[in-house]
């Protein structure tokens, strides 16, 4: 019974993932295909003549190497004030003994409620008064000021971490910097592994920030850009699917690489609350 039970679990997995792998074998597949390939059988996996010039012809359509670097400035700079931020705080919120932390706690909880549309003309009209329109900036700025679900996720986890070694931080002589840097930070790399990584694809995809922030083509990151490639090359689906699949593959990449931290990141936050 036990092996009955594991290998229909073990069938349904395949087959849920064979679902949810169909879209990126069609894109994939669509990418290597004619235009009227495309039209004729869109929905055949394998390609009747495999055209791998459709990704030289999608590079040399857009400045996809411009694109690339102003998107991994982006990231860089959004996961190092995410992590930054959000660990700092989730620190105060869950190890630093003060009055009226639960009820800031709830207060930041509950701002994840509003949705990002509701501040999306206060927020334009400060970074402009700031001076950082057209600027990275102006996404990167932001960053820096912490994330609620980020800080809920960060705060769950601490809470697991034994006191007792913070008790012996202390009596060590150690400041809550100490304390943050030395005892919490190397035993919180996977939850902060899973928040960068989180940050990273939020900004890889961002559509909208750059969309609003940003008028100098020069500036533009990688979604900003498929957005205007797919606006000048819209009737050919090849050379649109064959710049998305560039673009999807440093994230597929990224996660597989991160796949067993990402894993133990979410695994153990919020066992203790």
């Amino acid at each position: 019974m036990r092996k009955a039970s594991r290998l229909s679990l073990y069938s349904a997995l395949w087959l849920a993932s064979a679902i949810f792998s169909l879209p990126l074998l069609l894109m994939l597949s669509g990418s290597l295909k004619t235009t009227e390939q495309l039209a004729r059988n869109p929905y055949r996996l394998w390609p009747e003549n495999i055209r791998w010039e459709n990704y030289p012809v999608a590079l040399e359509s857009m400045p996809l190497l411009r694109y690339l670097g102003n998107t991994l400035i982006l990231c860089t700079g959004c996961v190092i004030g995410t992590t930054l931020s959000c660990a700092l705080i989730a620190y105060g919120l869950s190890r630093v003994r003060w009055g009226g932390r639960k009820y800031l706690f709830a207060l930041v909880v509950g701002s994840m409620l509003l949705p990002w549309h509701v501040t999306m003309i206060p927020r334009f009209v400060l970074i402009s008064e700031l001076g950082l329109y057209n600027s990275f900036w102006a996404i990167i700025g932001p960053t820096f000021l912490g994330d609620a679900f980020f800080i809920f996720l960060l705060r769950q986890f601490f809470l697991t971490l034994p006191e007792e070694l913070f008790e012996a931080g202390r009596i060590d002589g150690l400041s809550h910097f100490g304390l943050f840097w030395k005892i919490l930070i190397p035993l919180s790399k996977p939850a902060i592994a899973t928040v960068a990584l989180f940050q990273f694809v939020q900004t890889w995809n961002d559509f909208s920030g750059p969309l609003l922030y940003l008028n100098d083509p020069q500036k533009f990151p990688l979604a900003y850009g498929l957005e205007r490639f797919v606006s000048s090359y819209g009737d050919q689906t090849h050379l649109l699917l064959a710049a998305s699949v560039l673009f999807t593959l440093p994230i597929v990449v990224l996660f597989f690489l991160a796949q067993r931290t990402f894993i133990d990141g979410i695994s153990t936050t919020g066992i203790k609350n």
